[in-house]
């Protein structure tokens, strides 16, 4: 499939926010979900699951680059990202969708991204004991980089405001429900579940080789450490940024000229983001929501 498939991908104006199973959701993510739920997972899939802006693409690339950099270099040039690692529950009109693109993966094993909820994840993918690769970043951050997102996706609804944005955040009414639950629901299921492998979007940016070993020996992969000081070097922020095929500035609804798709890949820059009163007020929430969890996040490194 070339790429220039993605260019007649059509939006006739942004959705509005709907309720699924619980959590907030738009329908480009629901429309298919008979096929999603349904989708027929294989013991070597490898998961990569998200909540969005948290470093999916990142960890998709450095995926992609261990499995196939060597066998098939050519896929680094001829497919953007969302064509190799496809969008599992992604639904959108003159596209195929994300479970028929996954369905017909060439490769083996097949890596599949999502940033469902572990409570929507399809069932098959537990009980072939597939591989989950889980990334989790700061909520802070994580709020600045969905905010940026939803303004330059008309995919995505409305933003409003940095304020009136961030207000939804800390209710949990964005696109695939509240961050908390999503983290936490994924650090829970780790607890039963050992073939999940949970990684934090910081650890990533403090040392990205010392990460890529880690993915290495979760995944049993021998690969040599000038192999992986390569693939180290290649998912550098900058070089993903100008990278056509993992930039997604292919994607003709996304608007680079409100916000490029990689903006910044820092962490800590919701400092230039948020008031002293909106810090107060999100600590507060965030207390309160985490109150009940182990997972523990840093907001510098």
């Amino acid at each position: 499939m070339e790429i220039s498939d993605f260019s007649s991908m059509k939006l006739n104006s942004r959705p509005e926010l709907i309720d699924f199973e619980g959590i907030s959701m738009i329908h480009y993510f629901t429309d298919n979900w008979e096929k999603v739920k349904n989708f027929q997972a294989r013991p070597d899939d490898i998961l990569i699951a998200t909540y969005p802006k948290a470093g999916t693409t990142w960890v998709s690339y450095i995926l992609d680059l261990l499995y196939f950099g060597n066998e098939s270099p050519e896929r680094q040039t001829s497919q953007p990202i969302y064509m190799r690692v496809p969008f599992l529950e992604a639904c959108f009109e003159g596209i195929p969708f994300g479970t028929e693109l996954a369905d017909n993966l060439p490769t083996s094993p097949r890596l599949i991204k999502t940033h469902l909820p572990v409570q929507l994840v399809p069932k098959s993918f537990w009980e072939q004991n597939s591989k989950v690769v889980y990334v989790a970043r700061n909520a802070k951050d994580n709020a600045v980089s969905y905010f940026h997102f939803d303004r330059m996706n008309m995919g995505q609804p409305e933003p409003g405001d940095w304020n009136t944005f961030l207000q939804k955040f800390m209710e949990g009414r964005n696109v695939f429900g509240p961050w908390y639950d999503h983290v936490n629901g994924y650090w829970k299921k780790k607890q039963t579940y050992s073939n999940i492998l949970y990684m934090f979007y910081e650890d990533m940016v403090e040392d990205t080789g010392r990460e890529v070993e880690r993915l290495c020996s979760f995944l049993g992969l021998s690969t040599s450490a000038a192999e992986r000081e390569r693939i180290t070097k290649g998912v550098q922020f900058d070089a993903m940024k100008q990278n056509k095929m993992t930039n997604y500035s292919t994607i003709p609804v996304m608007d680079f000229k409100i916000s490029p798709f990689m903006r910044k890949g820092k962490v800590g820059d919701w400092r230039n983001h948020f008031t002293v009163a909106q810090n107060e007020q999100f600590d507060e929430v965030y207390k309160q929501k985490m109150k009940n969890t182990t997972v523990k996040f840093r907001t510098e490194v």
